[in-house]
Protein backbone atom coordinates (compact mmCIF):
# COMPACT_ATOMS: atom_id res chain seq x y z
CA UNK A 1 0.00 0.00 0.00
CA UNK A 2 2.82 2.41 0.88
CA UNK A 3 4.42 1.79 -2.52
CA UNK A 4 1.21 2.60 -4.38
CA UNK A 5 0.76 5.74 -2.25
CA UNK A 6 4.30 6.88 -3.05
CA UNK A 7 3.72 6.33 -6.75
CA UNK A 8 0.49 8.33 -6.67
CA UNK A 9 2.38 11.23 -5.09
CA UNK A 10 5.21 10.77 -7.59
CA UNK A 11 2.82 10.97 -10.54
CA UNK A 12 1.36 14.20 -9.15
CA UNK A 13 4.85 15.67 -8.80
CA UNK A 14 5.69 14.65 -12.37
CA UNK A 15 2.59 16.52 -13.57
CA UNK A 16 3.87 19.56 -11.68
CA UNK A 17 7.24 19.11 -13.38
CA UNK A 18 5.59 19.02 -16.80
CA UNK A 19 3.76 22.27 -16.03
CA UNK A 20 6.96 23.94 -14.77
CA UNK A 21 8.73 22.76 -17.93
CA UNK A 22 5.99 24.40 -20.01
CA UNK A 23 6.27 27.52 -17.86
CA UNK A 24 10.01 27.82 -18.53
CA UNK A 25 9.51 27.42 -22.28
CA UNK A 26 6.61 29.89 -22.32
CA UNK A 27 8.81 32.28 -20.35
CA UNK A 28 11.33 32.06 -23.17
CA UNK A 29 8.61 32.81 -25.73
CA UNK A 30 7.48 35.76 -23.61
CA UNK A 31 11.00 37.17 -23.61
CA UNK A 32 11.62 36.54 -27.33
CA UNK A 33 8.34 38.19 -28.35
CA UNK A 34 8.99 41.15 -26.02
CA UNK A 35 5.71 40.48 -24.25
CA UNK A 36 6.81 40.47 -20.64
CA UNK A 37 6.30 44.19 -20.00
CA UNK A 38 2.81 44.39 -21.55
CA UNK A 39 1.08 43.82 -18.18
CA UNK A 40 2.23 46.74 -16.08
CA UNK A 41 0.65 45.74 -12.78
CA UNK A 42 0.50 42.62 -10.65
CA UNK A 43 -2.82 41.52 -9.20
CA UNK A 44 -2.55 37.91 -8.02
CA UNK A 45 -6.31 37.63 -7.30
CA UNK A 46 -8.28 39.82 -9.74
CA UNK A 47 -5.59 39.54 -12.41
CA UNK A 48 -7.09 36.27 -13.63
CA UNK A 49 -9.66 38.21 -15.66
CA UNK A 50 -8.18 39.81 -18.81
CA UNK A 51 -9.63 42.90 -20.47
CA UNK A 52 -12.96 42.00 -22.09
CA UNK A 53 -14.61 45.11 -23.50
CA UNK A 54 -13.09 47.58 -25.93
CA UNK A 55 -12.99 50.12 -23.10
CA UNK A 56 -11.06 47.68 -20.88
CA UNK A 57 -8.53 47.04 -23.63
CA UNK A 58 -8.08 50.73 -24.27
CA UNK A 59 -7.51 51.35 -20.56
CA UNK A 60 -4.83 48.62 -20.41
CA UNK A 61 -3.21 49.99 -23.56
CA UNK A 62 -3.21 53.53 -22.18
CA UNK A 63 -1.49 52.27 -19.02
CA UNK A 64 1.16 50.55 -21.12
CA UNK A 65 1.85 53.81 -23.00
CA UNK A 66 3.16 55.43 -19.82
CA UNK A 67 6.09 53.02 -19.52
CA UNK A 68 9.53 52.92 -21.19
CA UNK A 69 8.91 50.01 -23.57
CA UNK A 70 6.14 51.84 -25.40
CA UNK A 71 7.82 55.24 -25.34
CA UNK A 72 11.26 54.00 -26.43
CA UNK A 73 10.55 50.89 -28.51
CA UNK A 74 6.88 50.49 -29.49
CA UNK A 75 5.85 54.08 -30.14
CA UNK A 76 2.84 54.01 -32.47
CA UNK A 77 1.96 50.35 -31.77
CA UNK A 78 -1.60 49.42 -32.69
CA UNK A 79 -4.11 48.11 -30.19
CA UNK A 80 -4.17 44.79 -32.07
CA UNK A 81 -0.39 44.39 -31.71
CA UNK A 82 -0.67 45.23 -28.01
CA UNK A 83 -3.31 42.53 -27.56
CA UNK A 84 -0.98 39.92 -29.06
CA UNK A 85 1.88 40.58 -26.64
CA UNK A 86 -0.55 41.03 -23.75
CA UNK A 87 -2.04 37.57 -24.28
CA UNK A 88 1.42 35.95 -24.28
CA UNK A 89 2.29 37.48 -20.90
CA UNK A 90 -1.23 36.80 -19.63
CA UNK A 91 -0.85 33.13 -20.56
CA UNK A 92 2.51 33.04 -18.76
CA UNK A 93 0.99 34.44 -15.56
CA UNK A 94 -2.08 32.20 -15.76
CA UNK A 95 0.10 29.13 -16.13
CA UNK A 96 1.94 30.22 -12.99
CA UNK A 97 -1.36 30.40 -11.11
CA UNK A 98 -2.37 26.99 -12.48
CA UNK A 99 0.87 25.48 -11.22
CA UNK A 100 0.15 26.87 -7.76
CA UNK A 101 -3.32 25.28 -7.73
CA UNK A 102 -2.14 21.96 -9.16
CA UNK A 103 0.48 21.83 -6.43
CA UNK A 104 -1.47 23.09 -3.43
CA UNK A 105 -4.83 21.29 -3.78
CA UNK A 106 -3.45 17.73 -4.26
CA UNK A 107 -0.88 18.44 -1.54
CA UNK A 108 -3.65 19.06 1.00
CA UNK A 109 -5.53 15.97 -0.20
CA UNK A 110 -2.46 13.73 0.06
CA UNK A 111 -1.69 15.03 3.54
CA UNK A 112 -5.27 14.35 4.69
CA UNK A 113 -5.18 10.85 3.19
CA UNK A 114 -1.86 10.11 4.88
CA UNK A 115 -0.01 9.58 1.60
CA UNK A 116 2.41 12.31 2.67
CA UNK A 117 3.67 11.47 6.14
CA UNK A 118 4.86 13.92 8.76
CA UNK A 119 8.62 13.48 8.01
CA UNK A 120 7.93 14.31 4.37
CA UNK A 121 6.00 17.55 5.05
CA UNK A 122 9.06 19.88 5.35
CA UNK A 123 10.18 18.87 1.85
CA UNK A 124 6.78 19.70 0.34
CA UNK A 125 6.51 22.89 2.37
CA UNK A 126 9.88 23.95 0.94
CA UNK A 127 8.56 23.33 -2.58
CA UNK A 128 5.53 25.52 -1.88
CA UNK A 129 7.60 28.34 -0.36
CA UNK A 130 10.03 28.26 -3.28
CA UNK A 131 7.11 28.48 -5.70
CA UNK A 132 5.82 31.57 -3.91
CA UNK A 133 9.28 33.11 -3.99
CA UNK A 134 9.43 32.45 -7.72
CA UNK A 135 6.21 34.40 -8.27
CA UNK A 136 7.55 37.35 -6.28
CA UNK A 137 10.86 37.21 -8.11
CA UNK A 138 9.01 37.24 -11.42
CA UNK A 139 7.27 40.48 -10.53
CA UNK A 140 10.53 41.91 -9.14
CA UNK A 141 12.07 41.14 -12.55
CA UNK A 142 9.21 42.81 -14.47
CA UNK A 143 9.44 45.91 -12.28
CA UNK A 144 13.02 46.47 -13.44
CA UNK A 145 11.72 47.12 -16.96
CA UNK A 146 9.04 49.58 -15.89
CA UNK A 147 11.27 52.30 -14.44
CA UNK A 148 13.69 53.82 -16.93
CA UNK A 149 14.73 51.05 -19.34
CA UNK A 150 12.61 49.14 -21.87
CA UNK A 151 13.92 45.72 -20.82
CA UNK A 152 14.29 43.77 -17.60
CA UNK A 153 17.51 43.48 -15.63
CA UNK A 154 19.63 40.56 -16.82
CA UNK A 155 20.50 39.84 -13.18
CA UNK A 156 16.84 39.47 -12.23
CA UNK A 157 16.03 37.53 -15.40
CA UNK A 158 18.83 35.01 -14.79
CA UNK A 159 17.77 34.68 -11.14
CA UNK A 160 14.15 34.10 -12.16
CA UNK A 161 15.20 31.45 -14.68
CA UNK A 162 17.59 29.56 -12.44
CA UNK A 163 15.17 29.51 -9.49
CA UNK A 164 12.51 27.97 -11.77
CA UNK A 165 15.02 25.36 -12.92
CA UNK A 166 16.12 24.58 -9.34
CA UNK A 167 12.50 24.13 -8.26
CA UNK A 168 11.95 21.85 -11.25
CA UNK A 169 15.02 19.76 -10.41
CA UNK A 170 14.06 19.54 -6.73
CA UNK A 171 10.56 18.30 -7.55
CA UNK A 172 11.80 15.91 -10.26
CA UNK A 173 14.37 14.30 -7.95
CA UNK A 174 11.72 13.91 -5.24
CA UNK A 175 9.33 12.30 -7.73
CA UNK A 176 11.97 9.86 -8.92
CA UNK A 177 12.82 8.90 -5.34
CA UNK A 178 9.17 8.30 -4.46
CA UNK A 179 8.58 6.28 -7.62
CA UNK A 180 11.60 4.06 -6.98
CA UNK A 181 11.02 3.88 -3.22
CA UNK A 182 14.35 5.53 -2.41
CA UNK A 183 13.22 8.44 -0.25
CA UNK A 184 16.09 7.91 2.22
CA UNK A 185 19.82 8.33 1.72
CA UNK A 186 21.52 5.49 -0.06
CA UNK A 187 25.12 4.45 -0.45
CA UNK A 188 24.49 3.03 -3.92
CA UNK A 189 26.62 4.56 -6.61
CA UNK A 190 28.65 6.68 -4.20
CA UNK A 191 31.88 6.44 -6.19
CA UNK A 192 30.28 8.14 -9.21
CA UNK A 193 27.60 10.27 -7.55
CA UNK A 194 30.03 13.15 -7.17
CA UNK A 195 30.63 13.16 -10.93
CA UNK A 196 26.90 13.11 -11.68
CA UNK A 197 26.25 16.05 -9.37
CA UNK A 198 29.22 17.84 -10.91
CA UNK A 199 27.64 17.46 -14.36
CA UNK A 200 24.32 18.72 -12.96
CA UNK A 201 26.11 21.78 -11.55
CA UNK A 202 27.81 22.50 -14.88
CA UNK A 203 24.51 22.29 -16.78
CA UNK A 204 22.93 24.63 -14.21
CA UNK A 205 25.76 27.13 -14.68
CA UNK A 206 25.26 26.88 -18.43
CA UNK A 207 21.53 27.61 -18.06
CA UNK A 208 22.32 30.59 -15.84
CA UNK A 209 24.73 31.84 -18.50
CA UNK A 210 21.90 31.50 -21.01
CA UNK A 211 19.82 33.78 -18.80
CA UNK A 212 22.49 36.46 -19.06
CA UNK A 213 22.72 35.96 -22.84
CA UNK A 214 18.97 36.53 -23.02
CA UNK A 215 19.00 39.47 -20.63
CA UNK A 216 21.78 41.31 -22.49
CA UNK A 217 20.49 40.29 -25.97
CA UNK A 218 23.95 38.85 -26.60
CA UNK A 219 22.52 36.30 -29.03
CA UNK A 220 21.94 39.05 -31.61
CA UNK A 221 25.64 39.86 -32.03
CA UNK A 222 28.56 37.82 -33.41
CA UNK A 223 26.18 35.57 -35.35
CA UNK A 224 28.93 33.40 -36.79
CA UNK A 225 30.34 30.02 -35.78
CA UNK A 226 32.84 28.77 -34.70
CA UNK A 227 34.54 32.19 -34.55
CA UNK A 228 32.94 35.36 -33.27
CA UNK A 229 32.92 37.71 -36.25
CA UNK A 230 36.18 36.18 -37.46
CA UNK A 231 37.82 36.31 -34.02
CA UNK A 232 38.39 33.46 -31.60
CA UNK A 233 38.63 36.07 -28.85
CA UNK A 234 36.27 38.95 -29.69
CA UNK A 235 37.48 42.55 -29.38
CA UNK A 236 36.31 44.64 -26.45
CA UNK A 237 35.92 41.61 -24.22
CA UNK A 238 37.23 43.51 -21.17
CA UNK A 239 36.16 47.07 -21.97
CA UNK A 240 33.88 47.78 -19.00
CA UNK A 241 35.07 48.96 -15.62
CA UNK A 242 35.17 47.53 -13.01
CA UNK A 243 36.21 44.32 -14.73
CA UNK A 244 33.61 42.02 -13.19
CA UNK A 245 30.84 43.88 -15.05
CA UNK A 246 32.09 42.39 -18.32
CA UNK A 247 31.06 38.93 -17.15
CA UNK A 248 27.41 39.97 -16.89
CA UNK A 249 26.94 43.15 -18.95
CA UNK A 250 29.37 43.10 -21.89
CA UNK A 251 27.59 41.30 -24.76
CA UNK A 252 30.86 40.09 -26.28
CA UNK A 253 32.04 38.61 -22.99
CA UNK A 254 28.67 37.13 -22.10
CA UNK A 255 28.41 35.32 -25.43
CA UNK A 256 32.07 34.22 -25.31
CA UNK A 257 31.59 32.71 -21.84
CA UNK A 258 28.40 30.97 -23.02
CA UNK A 259 30.34 29.38 -25.88
CA UNK A 260 33.14 28.29 -23.54
CA UNK A 261 30.64 26.78 -21.11
CA UNK A 262 29.02 24.95 -24.02
CA UNK A 263 32.35 23.23 -24.73
CA UNK A 264 32.65 22.25 -21.05
CA UNK A 265 29.08 20.86 -21.08
CA UNK A 266 29.75 18.84 -24.25
CA UNK A 267 32.93 17.31 -22.80
CA UNK A 268 31.56 16.49 -19.35
CA UNK A 269 28.17 15.18 -20.45
CA UNK A 270 29.77 13.13 -23.24
CA UNK A 271 32.24 11.56 -20.82
CA UNK A 272 29.46 10.86 -18.32
CA UNK A 273 27.23 9.23 -20.91
CA UNK A 274 29.90 7.22 -22.73
CA UNK A 275 31.38 5.77 -19.54
CA UNK A 276 27.89 4.87 -18.33
CA UNK A 277 27.01 3.19 -21.63
CA UNK A 278 30.17 1.09 -21.40
CA UNK A 279 29.45 -0.01 -17.83
CA UNK A 280 25.67 -0.22 -17.58
CA UNK A 281 23.62 -3.25 -18.56
CA UNK A 282 20.31 -2.92 -20.37
CA UNK A 283 17.86 -1.00 -18.23
CA UNK A 284 17.01 2.49 -17.07
CA UNK A 285 20.65 3.54 -16.57
CA UNK A 286 21.64 2.58 -20.09
CA UNK A 287 18.50 4.09 -21.62
CA UNK A 288 18.89 7.38 -19.76
CA UNK A 289 22.57 7.58 -20.74
CA UNK A 290 21.71 7.14 -24.41
CA UNK A 291 18.91 9.70 -24.27
CA UNK A 292 21.20 12.12 -22.42
CA UNK A 293 23.78 11.94 -25.22
CA UNK A 294 21.05 12.36 -27.85
CA UNK A 295 19.69 15.42 -26.03
CA UNK A 296 23.22 16.87 -25.93
CA UNK A 297 23.60 16.54 -29.71
CA UNK A 298 20.19 18.11 -30.32
CA UNK A 299 20.92 20.96 -27.91
CA UNK A 300 24.24 21.78 -29.57
CA UNK A 301 22.51 21.84 -32.95
CA UNK A 302 19.77 24.09 -31.62
CA UNK A 303 22.30 26.44 -30.05
CA UNK A 304 24.34 26.87 -33.21
CA UNK A 305 21.24 27.26 -35.38
CA UNK A 306 19.73 29.81 -33.01
CA UNK A 307 22.93 31.86 -33.13
CA UNK A 308 23.42 31.72 -36.90
CA UNK A 309 19.78 32.66 -37.61
CA UNK A 310 19.75 35.51 -35.06
CA UNK A 311 17.44 33.95 -32.51
CA UNK A 312 14.11 33.28 -34.27
CA UNK A 313 11.38 32.67 -31.70
CA UNK A 314 10.83 28.93 -32.42
CA UNK A 315 14.54 28.12 -32.27
CA UNK A 316 15.16 30.32 -29.24
CA UNK A 317 12.32 28.67 -27.33
CA UNK A 318 13.48 25.26 -28.53
CA UNK A 319 17.00 25.95 -27.30
CA UNK A 320 15.63 26.83 -23.86
CA UNK A 321 13.48 23.69 -23.87
CA UNK A 322 16.50 21.65 -24.93
CA UNK A 323 18.56 22.94 -22.01
CA UNK A 324 15.89 21.81 -19.55
CA UNK A 325 15.52 18.47 -21.36
CA UNK A 326 19.26 17.89 -21.04
CA UNK A 327 19.18 18.75 -17.33
CA UNK A 328 16.21 16.40 -16.89
CA UNK A 329 18.05 13.47 -18.43
CA UNK A 330 21.25 14.18 -16.48
CA UNK A 331 19.20 14.16 -13.25
CA UNK A 332 17.37 10.97 -14.22
CA UNK A 333 20.62 9.24 -15.12
CA UNK A 334 22.31 10.37 -11.92
CA UNK A 335 19.34 9.08 -9.93
CA UNK A 336 19.53 5.73 -11.75
CA UNK A 337 23.19 5.34 -10.85
CA UNK A 338 22.83 6.54 -7.26
CA UNK A 339 20.01 4.12 -6.53
CA UNK A 340 21.08 1.31 -8.85
CA UNK A 341 19.24 -1.91 -8.22
CA UNK A 342 20.59 -5.45 -8.70
CA UNK A 343 21.47 -6.20 -12.29
CA UNK A 344 21.37 -2.57 -13.38
CA UNK A 345 25.12 -2.14 -13.63
CA UNK A 346 27.58 -4.82 -14.56
CA UNK A 347 31.34 -5.21 -14.78
CA UNK A 348 33.57 -8.13 -15.76
CA UNK A 349 34.37 -10.53 -12.94
CA UNK A 350 38.08 -10.45 -12.19
CA UNK A 351 38.31 -14.22 -12.11
CA UNK A 352 36.01 -15.38 -14.90
CA UNK A 353 35.79 -12.38 -17.20
CA UNK A 354 31.99 -12.73 -17.23
CA UNK A 355 29.70 -9.85 -16.36
CA UNK A 356 28.34 -9.86 -12.84
CA UNK A 357 25.67 -7.63 -11.37
CA UNK A 358 26.36 -5.05 -8.71
CA UNK A 359 24.01 -4.85 -5.79
CA UNK A 360 22.17 -1.73 -4.74
CA UNK A 361 24.58 -1.08 -1.92
CA UNK A 362 27.75 -1.52 -3.97
CA UNK A 363 29.59 1.49 -5.40
CA UNK A 364 29.55 2.04 -9.15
Amino acid sequence: MARSNNRAVALWLLVCCALIYAMVVLGGVTRLTHSGLSMVDWDPIMGVVPPVSDADWQTAFDQYKHFPEYRQVNQGMSLGAFKRIFYVEYGHRMLGRLIGLVFLVPLMVFVLLGYITRPMIPRFAAMFVLGGMQGLLGWFMVRSGLVDRPSVSQYRLASHLILAVLIYGFILWSALSLWRGTTHRSTAGTSRSWYGWGVVAIVLIMITSGGFVAGTHAGFVFNTFPTMGGHWLPPGIWSLSPGWRNLFENVATVQFLHRCLAVVVVLTVSAYGIVSLRRAAAGSARLSAGLMLLALVVQVGLGISTLLLRVPVPLGAGHQAGALALLTLVLIHTHCLKYAGPGLNRQPDAGTGHAVARGAGEPL
